[in-house]
């Protein structure tokens, strides 16, 4: 027959498991070694030993090469917001180009007129001149 439990645990249950458990892990006055899941460590586990121990280090190799590739996702980011960074610097200093250029090519196109307009009233003129003097040399 199962062991029957309590569905409701009470405030004091909870509170002086959690306290004894915290002075259980807290008491240091153990001179053998424990693991809270492998349980006691020492040498007289023999061979089991050097399985926890190889374990251990292959645990050890993952949470080293976790670390570094921690890093790695926090350098490749850092590098990504300034790589944003310089894209978006890239993109105003593109948009300001493009204004200053269309700003260029208006004043070109007016200068341009003025240059047209200038050689036209010179022709205008030189061809008053012109009529002038024939019109001066017929009449005298």
């Amino acid at each position: 027959m199962p062991p029957k439990f309590k569905r409701h645990l009470n405030d004091d249950d909870v509170t002086g498991s959690v306290k004894s458990e915290r002075r259980n892990l807290l008491e240091d006055d153990s001179d053998e070694e424990e693991d809270f899941f492998l349980g006691p460590s020492g040498p007289r586990f023999g061979p089991r030993n050097d399985k926890i121990k190889h374990v251990q280090n292959q645990v050890d190799e993952v949470i080293d090469v976790m670390q570094e590739n921690i890093t790695k996702v926090i350098e490749r980011g850092e590098r990504l917001d300034e790589l944003q960074d310089k894209s978006e610097s890239l993109s105003d200093n593109a948009t300001a180009f493009s204004n200053r250029s269309k700003q260029l090519r208006r004043q070109m196109w007016w200068r341009g007129c003025k240059i047209k307009a200038i050689m036209a009233l010179v022709a205008v003129i030189l061809l008053l001149v012109i009529i002038i003097l024939i019109v001066v040399k017929y009449h005298t």
